[in-house]
């Protein structure tokens, strides 16, 4: 790789890894997972930057990370627990109402189904219009729809106080 692609990835990387990090992180759930997720896109990316930087870099690495995300779900050992770096005994602010709402939220997520959750993330963390999230994920407009419908009739069935949690966070 010559002097100028090198330079020129690495501007991209200073400019945008924030907004593909947060991605990564709602694909996963997981700070560190998202950190690998988002590292093993930008390894690979680097290897062919002289081809991907000519196009639309940003719109080819988040497809790397749904697709990247997407093949590791269907890895047969997926690890159930739940990293964090925060000690949950900390004084401060009563945050109790935000972190019902985060806890509940998550316990959710993490029981719908991969796709499930890709498309509401594509959807609403990333506005994305149901097109291009087809496009992304290899199916038609009306499985993304159909799939969208059923996330949050999973959401609202799996945590039924979510929609009262929400109003009262939104109230604030």
């Amino acid at each position: 790789m010559d002097v100028d692609t090198r330079r020129d990835f690495t501007a991209f990387v200073e400019a945008r890894s924030h907004a593909l990090f947060r991605t990564a992180l709602a694909l996963t759930g997981h700070r560190q997972q998202a950190e690998d997720l988002l590292q093993t896109v930008l390894a690979r990316a680097y290897r062919n930057w002289g081809n991907v930087r000519h196009g639309h870099p940003e719109a080819y690495l988040r497809r790397a990370l749904y697709r990247e995300q997407v093949s590791w779900w269907r890895r047969p050992i997926r690890r159930r627990e739940v990293v964090t770096d925060r000690l949950p005994d900390r004084a401060g602010t009563d945050l109790t109402d935000r972190v019902d709402l985060n806890l509940a939220l998550r316990a959710s997520l993490d029981r719908l189904a991969p796709k499930q959750r890709a498309v509401l993330v594509l959807r609403y963390l990333e506005g994305l219009p149901d097109g291009e999230i087809a496009e992304i994920l290899n199916c038609k407009p009306a499985t993304v729809r159909s799939q969208a419908a059923r996330a949050l009739d999973r959401l609202r069935a799996h945590c039924p106080d979510l929609d009262h949690l929400v109003s009262q966070e939104a109230h604030r």
